[in-house]
């Protein structure tokens, strides 16, 4: 039986800030045309942290049954380290997924946004379907097309409707940038276990690019994500604060780019996490601190959308 310490390592943490950077984004987005809840972001919250450990938790089932997981060199995975069941770990990924549903519907149910209820069912169908069922998603290539809907356009731009019931630029912006981000990370965290997913028949789009087109897909992944803000610094020039990203995510690009594998590329995996987390707080600073400058209106966004 695996012990409550095994059961946290295998809910792997370390990938929250990839739950939690849309719904900071997109509540500052919110917040920019002064339409911010603290209840229904809250709730977001609860999804994506909910849907997040429910998927990584589906994820190791279902690599674990398939024997994806048997030579791996990250984190400890329940079902292939044989320390958990596959049956128990399968019941955990469902009650969280059950309760991202509860936090789901509430949220529905406060921004009376009742067509929400498709998106979640579908969110979940999505968080299964990426290593779970007969042909899942996430070994045919697909995994960084999903990440980039759920991760950024559907956490962000989520979070900023059931708040102000419509969408803005800066939403839509900040949408991109994190689902380029989640999809970045992911890169990384593929392009670590190609020799592995092909012995697996897992098919990632790491594995379809190969090697070298990869890392090349990374650095221009992170690259964009950052430099679509510039879009934004007419409308508050204090969005330029986002650019302290640049030396972390030229760092990450050289060690990519180098040629790293194995272990080398964990802290790859950590810094993109870390990357979206800033990311978010710096655009919600921006967007503070924007409330006090000339530049910028809080209430009335000229470039609104809906």
């Amino acid at each position: 039986m695996a012990t409550p310490a095994q059961w946290i390592e295998g809910a792997r943490l370390r990938t929250l800030p990839l739950a939690v950077a849309p719904i900071i984004a997109g509540s500052a987005a919110a917040y920019e045309i002064g339409r911010f809840d603290f209840a229904r972001a809250f709730l977001a919250f609860l999804v994506a942290f909910f849907l997040q450990v429910g998927v990584n938790y589906a994820n190791d089932y279902s690599d674990g049954i398939k024997g994806t997981d048997e030579v791996r060199v990250g984190p400890l995975r329940l079902v292939g380290s044989g320390v958990a069941s596959p049956k128990s770990v399968k019941m955990a990924a469902f009650l969280c997924f059950g309760l991202a549903m509860l936090a789901g519907l509430w949220l529905v149910v406060l921004s009376n946004q009742w067509w929400f209820l498709a998106i979640g069912a579908s969110s979940v169908f999505a968080a299964w379907g990426y290593t779970g069922g007969k042909r899942p998603y996430g070994y045919m290539g697909l995994g960084d097309v999903f990440v980039f809907i759920y991760f950024g356009l559907v956490a962000t731009l989520g979070t900023l409707y059931t708040q102000a019931a419509h969408l803005t630029l800066s939403g839509i912006i900040f949408a991109i940038s994190l689902g380029l981000i989640s999809c970045a990370l992911l890169m990384a965290n593929n392009v670590r276990d190609i020799p592995t997913d092909i012995d697996a028949n897992k098919l990632t789009l790491a594995v379809r690019l190969g090697d070298r087109n990869s890392r090349l897909t990374y650095a221009a992944e992170v690259i964009v994500a950052l430099a679509l803000v510039f879009f934004l610094v007419p409308q508050n020039p204090w969005y330029m604060l986002v650019f302290i990203l640049v030396a972390p995510i030229v760092h990450s690009c050289i060690v990519v780019l180098s040629g790293s594998t194995g272990p080398a590329l964990i802290p790859v995996l950590k810094q993109a996490g870390f990357i979206a987390l800033i990311f978010s707080l710096l655009v919600a600073v921006a967007v503070y601190l924007g409330t006090f400058d000339l530049f910028a209106d809080p209430v009335v966004d000229p470039y609104s959308i809906g």
